[in-house]
């Protein structure tokens, strides 16, 4: 089955208002016109554009004190990509000449990306050709697309493809099928365009196409109309200028000429035309070269032939918060390195931010801004610093996100960045600019996190702008007293007489100090308007696998045992509803009516036409039949304990699941231990154990069928989230399966190799994850949308959802674990403002019953100089959406494309710094202070499951990754990326925290590598899902016996996961930190100890990323090719 139907990032939106409760119609699978999001006539830089290969030249590498070993021979000497390069003397940066003739368009193939490390060759190699680039070339043959071509027209159904059919099955959570097989011409990469935007708008410059269907602003198809013929595409990326690798450059680099920012107005700010006179608006066919973020056009960048030259690295893993910016005013003490804001408490108190009537607001603080700029004095952040001289980059201890450059009383407002991040503090006046400076915007949301404190908002009227509904915020400007400027749309609108009252000061007349004007973060109570059905009540599905091979594992007990002492805590009031459906090769449904002595089962064994049996009693009042409800949780695990069926009907057990919930909406749990073998949504094994650590492109990264994702589509329409537990040691088709989750805004667990007794450890980690999934806070019916400042675009999301409408986020269920990402562009030019606002609204209902809104607002200043933009550059944020845009390339195009694109990513910005912010050249590989730790974080990224190549990965582990990547808030999955390391067999009380009187140790964060460890030492690895403790073969018996509790290094056992709870200071202080460092996460990281024998070591050494392996380049290695690239 075709899933080109499917709109959007998660599917196609009715193009229906929200509807607060399930759809009077089922989702509709038709495709989204394109609305041509953010389209203007400013082309984008998009780093996750993979380029052209190149012949290798006589060594990859200078030659020196570093001399990498000889390849292996297992691994094919492939041609690297050519990589951005500055154009020579005299020949403007932003044209590079044809060389040969047009390009060819063929498929990507993939290659082997084993070290490239060459033997010297006697003759030079060709020219080589790169298939990105960021701006038109008018030299170009004008009838190539553009690198990532998003929300164009979709074409009719079926229209091939020259550059290759993209992926079947679901597409990636931010991606546009519309654009999916669009033209010929169309890169893989562009398949899947990326979701509407918040802001509708179109490039001026670009006539509407001639087969243009009337479209409405939300982005959906008009009745009768068809989607429109292709239009030829716009100047492309295509620019075969770049020099091949030659030999190893000597010297000092090529004296290379700044290029100043551009002057005059940038194209971006080309208008958008005037409404059709049915409301329309023109351009919605194809459009001229886009005008998205620049990362974009390389995330979707143009497939390579031949081998890609840029597969760098793989393993796992990512650190702290490394930023070399001064902690803000009143920070708080140093936690532990990524995941420092994670615990701290949310301190939003009333400000006393006093704007008096008629008082300057953000939009008129011009002077005082202006005279903030980051020119004046040089700042830390961009300090330049030789990465190949400063080997010691990593900071001891956390630095905070950086601090963006505003006045005082603005800042302290301001929405605090574990909610509300910006991978730019500083945003660029016009896209031009921001593609000079060849980073990626956008905007990392933990939306509906938990927070200590958070101000709640009982009022009969919320007060929002009337223009474009931005809820009143801190950086509006009041006038007067009785009316305010929007710092969205600058629309005036007046101040209710209600809003005129503060309850805080129970004062009037003062509406600048009410909370919602204090207070960046804010809930409201939502009145009845808000509501299209009464909320509905918490409602909790469990759908359990009972095979053989799932009651082998032992879940079933683990999870009855979790359940009967956790019931009274799950979330909701007296009309909490709960049901249980369990599975084999038929499903089972049980009666919890009222009124019956103990738990009735009936079963279905027509699986191909699923129906339920008693439709009222199977989902009951939880307070109603709690004691049946116990009984059948006390009776489950021995039910099916000498079962012997092996199949599973999981497809089967999902519909029936389906149509018990949809009346109310609700959660549906999934525990799944195999790979679904009976019905529909049946699944073959497609993995191939041997190609797990195969170094050419890794296949089936999507998805066999659109079963599951259809399903979802249907589940979200009703307002029904799907999380899923996946519990199993074989390959289970988690591409496949993770749709279900994926696209109803649902959360995927996995605990791979479970079992009860062999592996201890996941069952701990199974029991506590559990225990916080049933307990924890949750919203349902819930949506989202992100408002941002005229003139920029939102044209991309990430993250577990199903896009409604252009920019409306539909989530059944939120979570306050769950993180999302947006991807922006600056369609008007910014110049005549000071600062920007950023607006995420998040309306859903409390497992209370209550109808609730929680308000987020970011503002940041407008610069005009690239210094500038790279001073406020936050290098985590911006790894952390390149991750989320790798992820999403490995699915539409391929994992070698991706890995091409981050690598270009820190090529193309560090380029872009030399040429244009250094104003004095020096020889080496020059990084602002705030990007230092830039290229180690692509590399950990190159190296990190997700996306390694040459080292054995199976497949669902690989996916999983990916899936965690997309899903986890930016604080979480950084560890993930570039784990911690610390010595702690030293711990020492000093510069400790206090915390709830219990002393925590501050070891130092060390470097990924192995130089790094000593046999007489221990060492504690944070890898954000796992933690692994490290025990030196001649590690001080003092600790072992003090911390382990064993006499001797022999001693200690293979399996260790526990830390025995020993009366010494030792172990106090060694079990306070570990128990430190889990408390700032939701979910519960396993620790396995291992010995210098154990099994584990490899897995523990994959992490260290510095290190060179026989596939993956070392750090130093790494940054040499990157030096290379961006000298020539």
């Amino acid at each position: 089955m075709s899933t080109a139907g499917f709109n959007s990032q998660n599917g196609t939106g009715t193009g229906q208002t929200y509807t607060n409760g399930p759809s009077q119609n089922p989702v509709a699978v038709q495709q989204l016109p394109g609305g041509s999001y953010g389209m203007t006539q400013q082309p984008t830089y998009n780093p996750m554009q993979a380029k052209a290969p190149a012949p290798l030249g006589p060594g990859l590498y200078p030659s020196g004190p570093y001399q990498p070993a000889p390849p292996v021979s297992s691994y094919q000497h492939a041609p690297p990509v050519s990589s951005y390069q500055p154009a020579p003397p005299g020949q403007p940066l932003m044209t590079r000449p044809l060389l040969g003739g047009p390009p060819s368009h063929t498929p990507p193939q993939s290659a082997s990306p084993g070290p490239r490390l060459p033997p010297p060759q006697a003759t030079p190699p060709p020219p080589a050709v790169s298939s990105s680039n960021y701006y038109p070339n008018p030299q170009q043959p004008q009838h190539m697309p553009p690198a990532w071509q998003y929300n164009n027209a979709p074409p009719p159904m079926g229209s091939p493809s020259s550059m290759g059919t993209p992926p079947r099955g679901a597409m990636a959570n931010h991606v546009n099928p519309a654009a999916s097989s669009t033209a010929p011409l169309l890169p893989p990469s562009a398949a899947y365009s990326s979701a509407p935007a918040a802001h509708v708008s179109h490039s001026g410059a670009q006539p509407p196409g001639p087969g243009s269907p009337p479209t409405s602003l939300h982005g959906y198809i008009q009745p009768g109309t068809a989607p429109p013929p292709m239009n030829p595409m716009a100047p492309n990326t295509y620019q075969p200028s770049r020099a091949s690798y030659g030999p190893p450059p000597t010297g000092p680099p090529p004296t290379m000429k700044p290029t100043a920012p551009p002057t005059g107005p940038p194209m971006a700010n080309a208008k958008p035309p005037p409404p059709r006179a049915d409301g329309t608006m023109a351009g919605n066919g194809p459009q001229a070269s886009n005008s998205h973020n620049h990362v974009d056009n390389k995330m979707a960048g143009m497939p390579q032939h031949g081998p890609p030259g840029r597969h760098l690295g793989h393993y796992p893993s990512l650190p702290p918060g490394y930023q070399n910016t001064p902690a803000p005013h009143n920070a708080p003490p140093p936690m532990h390195p990524a995941l420092q804001a994670a615990t701290q408490p949310y301190t939003q108190a009333h400000q006393p931010y006093q704007q008096p009537p008629g008082g300057p607001g953000p939009a008129q603080l011009s002077p005082s801004l202006a005279a903030m700029s980051l020119q004046s004095n040089t700042p830390e952040s961009l300090r330049v610093v030789n990465l190949l001289q400063e080997r010691n980059l990593l900071p001891p201890s956390p630095t905070p996100p950086p601090t963006p450059c505003l006045p005082q009383d603005l800042q302290k407002i301001n929405c605090n960045p574990e909610v509300f991040r910006s991978t730019l503090t500083s945003i660029p006046q016009t896209q031009s600019l921001l593609n000079k400076a060849k980073m990626p915007l956008g905007l990392m949301l933990h939306p509906f996190k938990d927070l200590s404190q958070l101000p709640v908002v009982t009022s009969s009227t919320i007060v929002r702008c009337r223009s474009c509904r931005t809820y009143i915020n801190p950086f509006v400007s009041f006038l007067d007293q009785r009316r305010w400027k929007c710092n969205l749309c600058h629309r005036v609108n007046d101040v209710p007489e209600e809003f005129m009252y503060n309850p805080v000061s129970r004062s009037y007349g003062e509406p600048h100090k009410r909370p919602e004007v204090q207070n960046a973060t804010i809930e409201f109570i939502a009145p009845s308007e808000y509501m299209l059905r009464p909320p509905q009540p918490a409602a909790y599905l469990f759908v359990l696998d009972v095979s053989h091979n799932a009651v082998e594992t032992g879940y079933l007990n683990v999870f009855c045992q979790s359940m009967l002492e956790n019931i009274n805590a799950l979330p909701g009031d007296s009309r909490t509803k709960v049901g249980f459906i369990t599975f084999d090769s038929t499903i089972h449904f049980y009666n919890l009516q009222e009124g019956l002595s103990q738990p009735q089962m009936l079963i279905v064994s027509d699986i191909e036409d699923i129906f339920l049996p008693t439709p009222d009693s199977l989902l009951v009042n939880l307070n109603e039949c709690k004691e049946l409800v116990q009984d059948l949780l006390k009776s489950l695990p021995t039910l099916f304990q000498k079962t012997m069926e092996t199949q599973s009907a999981l497809g089967s057990a999902l519909q029936a699941a389906f149509k018990l919930l949809s009346p109310t909406g609700g959660r549906m749990t999934i525990f799944q231990t195999q790979l679904p073998n009976l019905g529909v949504g049946a699944l073959q094994s497609r993995e191939d154990p041997n190609q797990r650590a195969s170094a050419k492109d890794i296949q089936h990264l999507s998805p066999a069928t659109d079963f599951y994702k259809k399903l979802a589509l249907d589940c979200s329409g009703q307002q029904v989230s799907v999380d899923l537990f996946l519990l199993s040691s074989q390959y289970c088709d988690l591409a496949s399966l993770g749709c279900i989750s994926r696209y109803s805004a649902g959360t995927v667990y996995y605990y791979p190799s479970y079992h009860h007794q062999r592996n201890p450890a996941l069952v701990e980690c199974f029991q506590k994850d559990l225990k916080r999934y049933l307990t924890r806070k949750i919203g349902f019916e819930a949506v989202m949308r992100i408002r941002c400042t005229k003139g920029l675009s939102i044209h991309t999301f990430h993250g577990n959802f199903f896009v409604r409408s252009t920019d409306l986020l539909s989530l059944p269920n939120v979570n306050p674990d769950a993180g999302f990402a947006v991807q922006m562009s600056i369609e008007e030019n910014l110049d005549d403002l000071q600062v920007v606002s950023f607006q995420a609204a998040l309306l859903y209902t409390s497992s209370k019953g209550e109808r609730r809104i929680r308000v987020h607002t970011l503002c940041l200043p407008v610069v005009n100089s690239l210094s500038d933009i790279f001073a406020g550059a936050d290098v985590q944020a911006i790894s952390g959406l390149l991750a989320c845009m790798a992820v999403d390339r490995s699915a539409t195009a391929s994992l070698s494309d991706a890995r091409d694109a981050m690598t270009n990513a820190a090529i193309d910005s560090l380029t872009s710094y030399r040429q244009s912010v250094l104003t004095i050249q020096q020889p080496g590989l020059l990084a602002p202070a705030c990007l230092r730790l830039f290229p180690l974080f692509i590399l950990a990224l190159l190296k990190q499951k997700a996306f390694r190549t040459g080292t054995s990965t199976r497949l669902d582990d690989r996916v999983f990754a990916m899936l965690q990547l997309k899903y986890q808030p930016l604080v979480y999955s950084l560890l993930m990326i570039h784990p911690a390391l610390y010595r702690v067999d030293d711990l020492t009380d000093e510069g400790a925290l206090n915390i709830n009187e219990r002393t925590i140790p501050q070891p130092r964060v060390l470097q990924l590598s192995v130089e790094k460890l000593s046999r007489e030492a221990a060492f504690l690895m944070d890898a954000g899902t796992v933690m692994y403790l490290w025990i030196g073969r001649n590690c001080h018996p003092n600790f072992l016996s003090q911390v382990l509790g064993v006499p001797s290094y022999a001693a200690v056992p293979d399996n260790l996961y526990l830390l025995p709870e020993l009366d010494t200071a030792e172990s106090q202080r060694t079990r306070a930190f570990i128990g430190w460092l889990r408390d700032q996460r939701p979910f519960f990281p396993p620790m396995h100890v291992i010995r210098e024998e154990s099994q584990l070591k490899s897995t523990f050494m994959q992490n260290m990323i510095e290190d060179r392996t026989e596939s993956a380049l070392s750090y130093y290695e790494f940054l040499l090719h990157l030096q290379q690239q961006i000298s020539k």
